[in-house]
């Protein structure tokens, strides 16, 4: 029997009901009365210009042709743009997110390095850095003191001479915190200041109010990342990008596994998302925020239960249920049998995902206000007895 490697995931646990975590996806997936509210995914893209970019590409054959294998010169320039970054910059294309996030730590981070992140957070960073660094300090930041975000003091307290890069998911998944534009220069600061690296998740960048970007202040020690995930409804298409100047690119470029391109029709999709994304993005985002006061009346109504940060700038959130007595897990399980997905909170904290659960909110108002009525129902119902 092969041996475990030292950074294998943790074993997930499956829901009640199902032996595997793939069973269950697999079943939230095929039910299409299912509300998917678990994982951050945008439901609001109507029939548009975007899949019909993607059928013309299938019926012209290009599918059976290789693309190059960084990506369409169109669909990297397109990308770059999208940021307002300039000459200097470059994008690979990448398999999602997820694959971008992989590459950057792959090639940035040394055996004797450590990284920063922080919990609550996207854990599949905190596994990918262990794969390449020595450690990974992961800060606690569930905390009204710290703004429920990592902030420059945090990382000014628990950085050391191995540093070597700081994590940045910006809006912050699970709680829909983000950073200011001093926040995002003190970070540039530290960055330029001590010789290291910020890994800039920007996945979930268009749902918020207002963004900066930290390639603007440290370009030469910022890396972003780049999805097609949320914002253009592209979950399962899965494609994204990485975003660095050109001495990062060619370096990262160096250690691509996927050297034969990204799919070529997910593609044809980022590019047409890309050309008409003024026409449709204030609604997508504008209808993702008037949602979050559906469910912030809803949480109203529960004695114990509150939302740590409001407004979200993401489009997702997290209902500490904490002082309640009732168990993420249970919620999140009847409110399945209820046919609403939402993920407790161990999936995106080790420390605190007692706490809370998450949910997103890039879907129907319908939906939504389906969600608040039996939060609040279910919520009594699960309540413990004085």
């Amino acid at each position: 029997m092969i041996s475990p490697k030292k950074y294998a995931k943790a074993a997930k646990v499956s829901p009640n009901g199902f032996k595997t975590t793939n069973e269950f996806f697999n079943y939230v997936f095929k039910d299409e009365e299912m509300i998917w509210m678990g994982q951050n995914t945008n439901h609001l893209h109507d029939h548009s210009e975007i899949a019909e970019a993607m059928i013309d590409c299938i019926n012209e054959g290009n599918y059976c042709k290789y693309p190059p294998p960084e990506g369409f010169p169109e669909l990297k320039e397109l990308v770059v743009r999208d940021l307002g970054l300039g000459d200097g910059f470059e994008a690979l294309i990448t398999a999602g997110g997820t694959e971008s996030l992989y590459l950057c730590m792959n090639d940035i981070l040394e055996p004797e390095d450590n990284a920063i992140t922080c919990d609550p957070g996207y854990l599949i960073i905190d596994n990918f850095a262990s794969r390449f660094a020595c450690s990974v300090i992961s800060i606690p930041i569930y905390s009204r003191e710290c703004g429920y975000k990592l902030t420059p003091e945090l990382v000014l307290e628990n950085m050391d001479r191995n540093t070597h890069m700081v994590s940045l998911i910006d809006p912050l998944n699970p709680l829909g915190s983000s950073y200011t534009k001093d926040e995002i220069k003190a970070f540039a600061d530290i960055a330029n200041d001590h010789d290291i690296y910020l890994l800039h998740d920007i996945t979930y960048r268009d749902f918020a109010m207002d963004h900066h970007l930290a390639a603007d202040y440290a370009p030469e020690k910022t890396v972003t990342v780049y999805s097609f995930s949320k914002i253009y409804g592209m979950a399962g298409l899965r494609i994204g990008a990485i975003v660095a100047t050109s001495d990062l690119i060619e370096s990262i470029k160096s250690i691509v596994i996927n050297d034969l391109g990204t799919n070529v029709i997910s593609q044809a999709g980022a590019i047409a998302a890309l050309r008409s994304k003024n026409r449709w993005v204030d609604r997508i985002r504008n209808t993702t925020f008037r949602n979050q006061k559906i469910i912030k009346d809803a949480v109203d109504e529960v004695d114990g239960a509150f939302i740590p940060v409001y407004p979200s700038s993401g489009n997702m959130m997290a209902i500490d249920i904490h002082k309640t007595g009732v168990d993420p897990l249970d919620l999140a399980d009847y409110l399945l049998k209820r046919k609403i997905f939402v993920r407790q909170g161990a999936y995106t904290s080790r420390a605190f995902g007692d706490r809370y659960i998450r949910l997103s909110f890039s879907i129907p108002r319908e939906q939504v206000e389906i969600f608040a009525e039996n939060f609040v129902d279910v919520m009594e119902f699960l309540r413990p007895s004085n």
